[in-house]
């Protein structure tokens, strides 16, 4: 089996218990259940999926909407309590379990705070952050402070999936849409785009944006973003073309998306360089991600780098004993 590194796997932090139930009451009983206890295991359940799946390394989140949920005036406290929730919870397991901190992206001087005390002082490998904050999306230059000590810390940022600030008019009447199925998707790779053509990347050309779920469907239409950039005027002057973004800047994780299709249109777009495994647990099941990957229609060093050492490139993880 395969080595593998898993990296938009969640936890549940007391605090935020409100934030989760307004999202499990929407599932059947017994699911809401069987997640509830895994999202408040470190040790347990987790760790038995860990080994039978060969990932020999998880990085912990704080879910959705996590300190994005909260208001401006608790966002700081209650990010520095997740952070530090978790800190204490993977202590015993540093050889297997590290986290991402929970942001307060609220006010961009205090997020730059706390992500420093996160790598410097509780040891975590980036953070993830769960879209806008109240409204504010990450392009503002109000946020160049914090994109750039994103880049002196170089460690990634991995932004995850939220509410839309208010529901395109396009999805009203059609609840199935705005979550998981697709309105997510659309508020995600959105605010990525908006990254993008906002400049940060070349303000800060180390930054590494994460996307999951496939890259939010960007990868697939990097030949269109050029065509029409190209083609019709908007005043904005990118150092590249905008697919050179990708994977230069843009990564993605196969995360919730099963597809050896999907995947290999990915790989096509980005590289092995550029696409992560990882299984969004506990709302995915893990042996099903570890079936698909193991299954998949890759040579072995393509997989090793899908599977393990990109991701271990990016997190500043140990690579396997033979990796370069």
């Amino acid at each position: 089996m395969t080595p593998k590194i898993t990296f938009e796997e969640h936890f549940l932090a007391p605090g935020f218990e409100r934030h989760s139930e307004a999202f499990l009451k929407l599932i059947p009983t017994d699911q809401a259940q069987t997640l509830r206890r895994r999202l408040v295991d470190f040790d347990g359940e987790r760790i038995e999926a860990m080994d039978r799946d060969g990932i020999t390394h998880s990085v912990l989140s704080l879910t959705g909407p996590g300190a994005q949920g909260e208001p401006v005036e608790t966002a700081v406290h209650m990010a520095q309590r997740a952070n530090d929730f978790l800190a204490d919870k993977i202590a015993p397991r540093r050889d297997r379990l590290s986290g991402l901190a929970a942001l307060p992206m609220h006010d961009p001087d205090a997020a730059a705070a706390e992500l420093r005390r996160a790598v410097d002082d509780l040891g975590f490998r980036g953070c993830l952050v769960n879209g806008h904050s109240q409204g504010s999306y990450y392009d503002d230059p109000k946020y160049d402070v914090f994109w750039a000590e994103l880049e002196r810390l170089q460690v990634p940022f991995y932004l995850h999936p939220g509410n839309a600030f208010a529901t395109p008019h396009v999805l009203e009447g059609q609840p199935v849409l705005h979550g998981a199925v697709w309105g997510w998707g659309v508020e995600t790779g959105s605010h990525a785009l908006r990254l993008l053509f906002g400049g940060v990347f070349d303000r800060y050309p180390g930054v590494r944006l994460v996307l999951g779920h496939m890259g939010e469907a960007l990868p697939f239409l990097r030949w269109r973003f050029d065509s029409r950039f190209n083609a019709y005027p908007t005043g904005i002057d990118l150092q590249r073309a905008p697919s050179d973004y990708f994977t230069r800047n843009i990564l993605i994780t196969t995360s919730g998306v099963n597809s050896h299709a999907a995947l290999m249109g990915a790989l096509g777009e980005m590289g092995p360089d550029g696409v992560m495994f990882s299984i969004d647990y506990p709302y995915e099941d893990s042996a099903e991600a570890t079936a698909f990957i193991e299954t998949a229609p890759l040579d072995a060093a393509t997989k090793r780098k899908v599977c393990h050492d990109t991701a271990a490139r990016l997190l500043g993880l140990p690579l396997l004993a033979d990796g370069s």
